[in-house]
Formats: C-alpha cells, sequence, structure tokens
C-alpha cells in the first residue's frame, strides 16, 4: 500500500523505545521532525507552531550530538540538569523537551478535531486544539499572536486534497492520533515526577 504523509512519522515511532523500553533521543526527535511536512501544508497558520518545534529539536539535537553515547537517552538530559540546577533555564534542554512534548500536544489535538469534526473549518479546529493545549501556557501576546495566525489557516476542501495526494491519509491521521500520545503523556509524567522530586529535596 503506498504511504502518507503520515508514513515517515508512523513508522519511526516504531524505534522510539529502546529494548529495554526507554525515550531514545534521535528516534523521538525524528519523529517530531518528520511531522513538520504536514504542518507545512497549513501555511502561515502553523508558523508559529513550526518555528518552535523547529527552534527546540534544534537544542535538543545538539545536546544529544555533543555526546550521543551520554544522551542516548532523552531523560539523562534532564537529571543531568536538575542534578546541576541548571532544569529551570529557558535554553535547557528540559524546557525544550517541555515545549517540544506541548507543541505536539497541540499538533494531535488538532489531528483529532479534523477527525472528529468534518463539519468544523481548518480554523475552528486550530482554536479548539489551542485553548485544550498551548493556550493556558501562554501569556497575552504569545496568545494573541497565535490567535491572529489561525485566522489564516487554509479552506478545509482544499488542504485535505493537498495533504490527501497518495494512500489512505484519514487512517494514518487516526493511527497518529493513537500512537504517538503515550510518548507525549510520558515525557509530562517524567518531568512532573522530577519536578516533584527535586522540590522535596531541597
Amino acid at each position: 500500500m503506498e504511504g502518507t504523509v503520515f508514513t515517515p512519522s508512523l513508522e519511526g515511532m516504531q524505534h522510539i523505545r529502546s529494548p529495554q523500553g526507554e525515550m531514545l533521543t534521535k528516534p523521538f526527535l525524528d519523529v517530531c521532525k518528520l511531522i513538520l511536512p504536514v504542518i507545512d501544508k497549513f501555511g502561515t497558520a502553523m508558523a508559529l507552531v513550526k518555528r518552535d518545534i523547529g527552534r527546540n529539536t534544534s537544542r535538543l539535537e545538539k545536546k544529544y550530538q555533543s555526546d550521543p553515547f551520554r544522551y542516548n537517552y532523552l531523560y539523562n538530559m534532564v537529571k543531568e540538569e536538575y542534578e546541576c540546577k541548571s532544569a529551570k533555564g529557558s535554553i535547557s534542554c528540559t524546557n525544550g523537551i517541555l515545549w517540544l512534548t506541548r507543541a505536539m500536544d497541540f499538533i494531535v489535538e488538532l489531528f483529532r478535531n479534523l477527525l472528529a469534526h468534518p463539519d468544523w473549518s481548518v480554523t475552528d479546529a486550530c482554536t479548539d486544539a489551542y485553548g485544550k493545549t498551548l493556550k493556558k501556557f501562554h501569556g497575552w501576546i504569545a496568545s494573541s499572536s497565535f490567535t491572529v495566525a489561525m485566522k489564516l489557516a487554509p479552506d478545509r476542501k482544499k488542504f485535505m486534497e493537498v495533504i490527501t495526494c497518495k494512500g489512505d491519509v484519514r487512517a494514518d491521521m487516526e493511527k497518529f492520533c493513537l500512537t504517538f500520545p503515550p510518548y507525549l503523556e510520558e515525557n509530562h509524567k517524567f518531568l512532573n515526577d522530577i519536578i516533584y522530586s527535586y522540590w522535596n529535596d531541597l
């Protein structure tokens, strides 16, 4: 069967975990980057999200490439920063993982909306997804910028035509929405647990 725009990400997810079940840095970041060609189809509406994803994956890749063995596991970066008391920094890898995960939460929720609400416009789907995910973490300026950008979302029919040029894109979009969230949830749980442990140790 011919692949869809989601195929590279779906295939990449098969390699995110080590044989022992640990989250691997490069495969996780690769999946986040492999979904960017789909995000591109939203045009200007997704420019801010794409920029954030690109910025955070680049930061984490740079850290990984500095010592691939040491940072083979994604959470090693976080553990090291908490030991060094540098995790709270705005340019820390901990912060990068957190915001990358939040951005991907938004992307998943957007795709879920497109699947569940065939009568919604792309702008409606984006706005609802933003309200459920990123909005609560954004200040007024960032929130206003996102609101304006989402109004530039493409016509739904044209968007779906562009991404359904081959394969069963609806089935793969649904598979993406089922398969990827557990990794995002694991990131959130790990970050929450280590923050709780850190404060208890103070």
